[in-house]
């Protein structure tokens, strides 16, 4: 089997694998992400991760943590294949010879060449599923604000005219996309925060890639890491997801406040007032809003992602 196919099998298995350990984290992280700022004396929706994770089970059982895991599900082979496949071609267009070892340097290149790749599959399907685990959270938001509204009293940062948007609820994947084509500027509409996805996925996927292959180099005490154990392999995969997280963590706030913002009455009008906004009202810290979650997701998550990947290409 052609390298390009081993690549595309086994990231497709990794993605699977990855979605369906991370998929509640991620579910978790994004609501902490997306819930405005409350108006003055009214407490937040959340207190924290283990808030939203008894409030999300509460409300809407267990399934209320994979909630938008249908879009992800259904492109997670497109987006690993692309992922995978766009690493190793890039790593054998940087190879002076068939099969001769990377540096670490060029690892990294090889990363921020699959970001660029991903990033234009990754906006939509993270709009559609932003969405869908936000709109909860968005909801009571909203109507809180309405309240408050309807007995003059102003203040908060969602203002009246953008209640009823704000909450909208939507049935599915598809009932999001249809929405986004019909009311917020057809198939663009659905690229929506494709700035800050860029600036997520090129510098995440280049610390991502280029720490894994110099955490395994270090493990094996040389670049031939082919004897390396399945422990060896998640451990490596684990500190990898870690650093890609470590090194974007803000701008994946800002990419999902952008996707969940109103569009009829948008209260953001890029990713640098974006950030501004953000940081003016809440500081550093809401820029890291969800970052627990994210961490706590992103160790076994990845670690399961390459393990799945290495597992399959051995075997193809």
């Amino acid at each position: 089997m052609a390298d390009a196919a081993k690549d595309l099998t086994a990231g497709t298995m990794g993605g699977v694998a990855q979605l369906l350990v991370g998929h509640p984290f991620d579910t978790i992280k994004v609501k902490l992400q997306s819930q405005p700022a409350p108006s003055p004396g009214v407490p937040p929706k959340y207190a924290g991760a283990m808030d939203a994770v008894k409030q999300t089970i509460a409300a809407e059982g267990p399934r209320g943590l994979y909630k938008g895991m249908g879009a992800p599900l259904a492109t997670v082979a497109a987006f690993n294949a692309v992922l995978f496949t766009a690493r190793g071609q890039m790593e054998a267009l940087l190879r002076s010879s068939p099969g001769a070892p990377l540096t670490i340097s060029q690892q990294f290149v090889c990363g921020a060449g699959a970001g660029v790749a991903v990033s234009f599959l990754a906006c939509p399907t993270e709009l559609i599923k932003c969405r869908l685990q936000a709109q909860s959270a968005l909801a009571t938001s909203a109507e809180a604000s309405a309240t408050f509204a309807a007995a003059g009293i102003t203040g908060g940062s969602v203002s009246t005219a953008s209640v009823a948007s704000k909450a909208v609820k939507y049935n599915g994947p598809m009932d999001v996309a249809r929405h986004v084509l019909r009311s917020e500027g057809g198939a663009m509409g659905l690229f929506t925060g494709l700035t800050p996805t860029l600036l997520r996925e090129v510098p995440g996927n280049a610390f991502m890639f280029g720490v894994y292959e110099a955490v395994k180099q270090y493990m094996a005490g040389g670049t031939d890491t082919s004897s390396l154990s399945q422990g060896s392999l998640l451990t490596a995969g684990g500190i990898a997801g870690a650093s890609f997280w470590l090194s974007v963590y803000p701008t994946d706030v800002i990419k999902s406040v952008i996707q969940v913002d109103d569009r009829s009455n948008p209260k953001y009008s890029g990713t640098v007032d974006a950030f501004k906004k953000v940081y003016r009202t809440e500081g550093l810290k809401g820029l890291y809003k969800g970052f627990g979650p994210a961490m706590a997701r992103s160790v076994p998550a990845n670690a399961a992602c390459f393990l799945a990947y290495e597992i399959v290409r051995s075997n193809l």
